[in-house]
């Protein structure tokens, strides 16, 4: 396996802190967005009826489960507070090692958060532990290290996937990817990229408000649907994924 080889060098060498600091000023003054708005929604709701227990890490104000009966671990404090008023059942915790015994979920859901970990084959791993037989992983992740902006440093990401290696993981950890699909709402023209970062850079306050109020509204009213592929989509120029994995039944006494 060459996990190595999809990291990269982020501005700072505390990425916990560096999430910490980014998004509990992010979702200070958001507003929590309801999951039916997003283009998962579709993917997300035909697994319900299958899904009594479900587990969402890492969603910010942007849950794209159901809030109510569903368990969430964030790292900001805020995100907890609010999904919990509204039903949830919320943990404010680092995900690199999940409060749940083995096999508890049949849904874990991880949107734009596996790649903000130092330790991503652990949290796989852990990911993996908690789901049950033959349970279902949504996750998505940015692609492509040779795609690293300003962007990918401002929101503390530790890495961008190369695809080998990002399977090569995966089966390790004993999830087996079903379909596929091009994902993600980061702006593709780098010149936008860069004024958001100079925005962010020189007017955070300024810049978080037009993101939460102008920018994320927008993004969501021009959402595209998901068109899903059989297996890892295979696609020049791809951003960022979100796959579908089924986890493998666990042999005979096997803990993971």
């Amino acid at each position: 396996m060459t996990a190595m080889a999809t990291t990269q060098h982020p501005a700072s060498s505390d990425i916990t802190a560096t999430n910490r600091t980014f998004y509990n000023a992010l979702w200070q003054k958001a507003r929590l967005e309801r999951a039916e708005g997003f283009n998962t929604w579709p993917l997300v709701s035909e697994l319900l009826p299958f899904a009594m227990t479900r587990l969402e890490i890492g969603p910010g104000l942007r849950p794209r489960l159901p809030i109510a009966g569903t368990h969430f671990i964030d790292i900001s404090a805020p995100v907890i507070e609010q999904l919990n008023a509204r039903g949830g059942i919320g943990t404010p915790d680092e995900i690199a090692t999940l409060p749940f015994r083995d096999g508890e979920f049949d849904l874990v859901c991880a949107f734009d958060v596996i790649e903000h970990l130092e330790d991503d084959r652990l949290v796989f791993r852990e990911m993996s532990r908690v789901l049950k037989d033959d349970g279902v992983l949504i996750c998505s992740m940015p692609l492509n290290p040779d795609r690293w902006t300003e962007f990918d440093d401002w929101v503390g990401h530790a890495r961008r996937y190369d695809p080998s290696d990002l399977l090569a993981t995966m089966t390790g950890s004993q999830l087996i990817v079903e379909k596929s699909a091009a994902f993600g709402m980061q702006p593709s023209n780098p010149r936008l990229v860069k004024w958001g970062m100079w925005w962010l850079a020189h007017r955070p306050k300024w810049a978080m408000f037009w993101y939460n109020w102008v920018g994320m509204p927008l993004a969501m009213r021009f959402q595209k649907p998901l068109t899903f592929v059989s297996g890892f989509i295979n696609m020049p120029g791809v951003d960022d994924v979100v796959l579908v994995c089924r986890r493998a039944a666990r042999p005979r006494g096997a803990s993971i």
